[in-house]
């Protein structure tokens, strides 16, 4: 279940509230007049079942309360309610289904966002990612992998597509480029400074390493588990089951791969560095098309049922 708190003008509160009332799924339905001071109106309260929400959010923003008021929504986590167990049976579809676009658009754009904090886990999962590397250590390879912050950017990218939001992909766009441009460079200064110190050597690169000899030899299982990796993360996020990131995040190469690219092009082995460059490419490019054909079958699907629900 959802809960919806709505700041409305009062000559708009008789529309909304017949919105919310005509909404299949809603309930709990609570008015306030002129409880609201910034800005001015009414506070309406709701509750609705996630497969209704993208509905009725959608019919929200028709009626302009997002620029003349207020939608805020959020995640109900425990309902002891016969009313809010009938909404959710009498609602279409399956709740784990159902896709809040809006709340997906938000999300990205504020995992997108080109941040101190986003550079700074991205290069600190860098810098783990070149010691795994150079140690041929698999742990801290998982680790900087679930440190990387670029699923982000990445869902972002993939939304944006499918939203035709041009704004959110050259947002998200900035930042996964420029996230890697500067984790790798610093990350190049850092296995200069480890050289120096007599940490890192041209010889560890080149010593067998069965544990990551991987990162920078890219074959047709790293696409594919990029794809897997991409369905995975974005059913994730669609479905507000955000455990499963974590997964996503250590079954993909891609910070690894700018580790291992840094490290390999700061010793001049430039046979290890396009290896690894190319892993990288193959990972992106994999989670985007996959993110994208997700949400793509996703929006048909449930357009489909919705229209079906409508005809019926």
């Amino acid at each position: 279940m959802l809960h919806l708190r709505l700041i409305t003008p009062a000559d708009r509160t008789d529309d909304v509230v017949r919105l919310v009332e005509q909404t299949v799924g809603t309930t709990h339905v609570a008015v306030v007049p002129g409880a609201a001071r910034n800005p001015r109106g009414d506070l309406v309260m709701c509750d609705v079942a996630r497969e209704a929400g993208d509905e009725l959010i959608g019919g929200l923003r028709e009626l302009g309360i997002d620029e003349c008021g207020s939608i805020a929504v959020e995640n109900i986590d425990l309902s002891l309610s016969r009313r809010a167990d009938k909404a959710e049976e009498e609602a279409p579809g399956e709740a784990a289904d159902a896709v809040l676009w809006e709340q997906l658009e938000g999300s990205t754009h504020e995992e997108s966002t080109l941040s101190v904090t986003y550079i700074a886990f991205m290069t600190l999962a860098t810098m783990i990612a070149a010691c795994g590397v150079v140690l041929d250590n698999a742990i801290l390879i998982v680790g900087a992998m679930a440190v990387g912050p670029e699923f982000g950017p990445l869902a972002g990218f993939s939304t944006a597509l499918v939203q035709r939001a041009p704004r959110l992909a050259w947002r998200s766009f900035l930042a996964l480029i420029t996230g890697f441009a500067v984790a790798m460079l610093i990350t190049v200064g850092f296995s200069h400074v480890m050289a120096w110190l007599d940490l890192f050597s041209a010889a560890s690169l080149d010593a067998p390493r069965p544990n990551t000899a991987f990162i920078y030899q890219p074959d047709a299982f790293s696409f594919v588990v990029a794809i897997l990796a991409g369905i995975a993360g974005t059913l994730s996020l669609t479905s507000a089951k955000s455990g499963a990131l974590v997964g996503v995040a250590i079954s993909v190469t891609t910070v690894p791969a700018a580790a291992n690219a840094a490290v390999a092009f700061s010793f001049q082995e430039y046979r290890q560095a396009w290896g690894s460059t190319e892993q990288l490419l193959l990972n992106l490019l994999g989670i985007v098309l996959a993110g994208t054909l997700t949400l793509i079958v996703q929006k048909t699907l449930w357009s489909r049922h919705r229209a079906k629900r409508a005809s019926a």
